[in-house]
């Protein structure tokens, strides 16, 4: 009996263990020096393709977040936070490198990548941001903004500001493509079966991918929104309730 709880204490311990070491310290702080002038220039807005696997639903902290599937037309208010060196050189939710000397930014919702302008309300000041990362996870806060970032608005040392955010989009050449998918099975034939029928059910394209070892099929492209979401409904209210919309610039 003490051996078994020798090991359940040693267990909890090298899993607290993992957890500590993840970042080089448990609290954030500011870099040892302010960002350059060329650090600080606003981010060039581009048309970059969105992460698919960056726009499924999650789950944080026991609170589920959906990502919209188009950013053009969004405004919002609220209080930003900055983030710097705890989480400098860790990968962010869009598999990319943060850099607290960066123009980025952290959104719960917006697309990966996006881009917004964000002003401080306070002293009018204004930054040009790119949105690759998730967070901040704080009912009271809607979005982390890079350290360069924060400086740039003036709040880097008050830690929070009070601010307006809106998205700068440029009109693809392309419609942004929406997939369901459905369900996950490691049986491709299975999966197949699957296909066959909800192709017959929807009328629509039953693409599968095989990744993490597992046979996905999605139904799709589909480029009406509403179309997307009556789809998705009709699923959920069935035997398929985890199924979740995809967006992508490139057939699946």
């Amino acid at each position: 009996m003490k051996s078994i709880q020798l090991i359940s204490i040693l267990v909890v311990l090298i899993v607290l263990s993992g957890c500590s070491s993840r970042y080089h310290t448990h609290q954030d702080k500011a870099p040892l020096r302010a960002p350059t002038e060329l650090e600080m220039r606003d981010a060039k807005v581009t048309n970059e393709a969105k992460s698919v696997s960056a726009g499924r639903p999650y789950t944080v902290l026991g609170k589920h977040y959906k990502p919209m599937s188009d950013e053009k037309g969004f405004i919002q208010e609220g209080t930003a936070s900055w983030y710097g060196r705890k989480f400098h050189g860790y990968y962010t939710s869009n598999g990319e490198t943060f850099n607290m000397f960066d123009m980025t930014a952290a959104h719960k919702t917006l697309p990966l990548p996006s881009f917004v302008k964000v002003t401080n309300l306070e002293n009018n000041q204004s930054v040009i941001v790119r949105v690759n990362d998730r967070g901040p996870f704080h009912d009271d806060r809607i979005i982390d903004l890079s350290y360069a970032a924060a400086y740039k608005l003036g709040y880097h040392l008050q830690g929070t500001a009070q601010v307006k955010i809106e998205a700068i989009t440029i009109d693809r050449k392309t419609p942004r493509l929406t997939y369901v998918q459905v369900a996950a099975a490691s049986s491709e034939s299975n999966v197949q079966a699957l296909a066959n029928k909800l192709a017959s059910q929807f009328e629509l394209g039953t693409p599968i991918a095989y990744e993490d070892n597992l046979y996905k099929l999605r139904l799709g492209p589909i480029l009406d929104d509403q179309k997307a979401q009556k789809v998705l409904k009709t699923l959920q209210e069935g035997e398929f309730n985890k199924a979740f919309l995809l967006y992508t610039e490139q057939e699946l």
